[in-house]
């Protein structure tokens, strides 16, 4: 997965608690087996009406927010069904980072498997961060995982906390594959001795 060290992008507002995972990314597009091209339908029931054409009025179809990378929500986001598809719709899309009051757990798991930052900050924080994304177009924040920190060059400083493997994990860019090929030359000495493969 791409390691992520420190991140500036532009954030855009989803002021919604409760998101759930079966409107990040709706059931019908779980039958593809490749981990890529799922931006297209993130949140299509929410983006589009069902002719096919633009939802004007869902946040993320306003011309702002169309190159966003940073993800600002409410309280738990990602809840509901504990599909993978909903972080690698987040990730195809372009969104590096989701900021919220809270997380559900699998999904939290799953962006930590997936190279998506989730960031849990108070509710005071995201609410401030929610009304500088109101009250300026382009509204940048960065996120600092080395120093665990999210700033926005204004003056707003917030803290986060991660554990240690996670958070190693990310700036690293290691999954559980490359987790497990940091174990290659074991693994190999292992297959000759004990199980006779060449």
């Amino acid at each position: 997965m791409q390691a992520f060290i420190k991140h500036t992008g532009v954030a855009a507002a989803m002021d919604r608690s409760n998101v759930d995972t079966d409107q990040i990314i709706p059931k019908q597009f779980l039958k593809r087996i490749e981990r890529t091209g799922f931006g297209q339908f993130l949140f299509f029931d929410w983006r589009f009406h069902p002719d096919g054409s633009e939802n004007e009025e869902f946040e993320l179809n306003q011309p702002r927010f169309r190159d966003a990378t940073v993800l600002v929500g409410r309280k738990n986001f990602g809840n509901g069904s504990s599909r993978e598809h909903a972080v690698w719709a987040l990730d195809d899309y372009g969104f590096r980072c989701v900021i919220a009051e809270s997380f559900a757990d699998i999904f939290y798991n799953n962006c930590s498997k997936n190279g998506v930052l989730p960031v849990v900050l108070s509710t005071d924080e995201v609410q401030r961060i929610h009304e500088s994304i109101a009250a300026n177009e382009g509204y940048e924040i960065t996120v600092d995982l080395e120093n665990n920190k999210v700033t926005d060059g204004n003056g707003f400083e917030a803290s986060f906390s991660i554990d240690d493997f996670r958070r190693q994990c990310f700036l690293e860019g290691l999954d559980h594959i490359a987790l497990t090929m940091k174990h290659e030359e074991k693994i190999t000495q292992y297959e000759k001795e004990t199980l006779g493969l060449a």
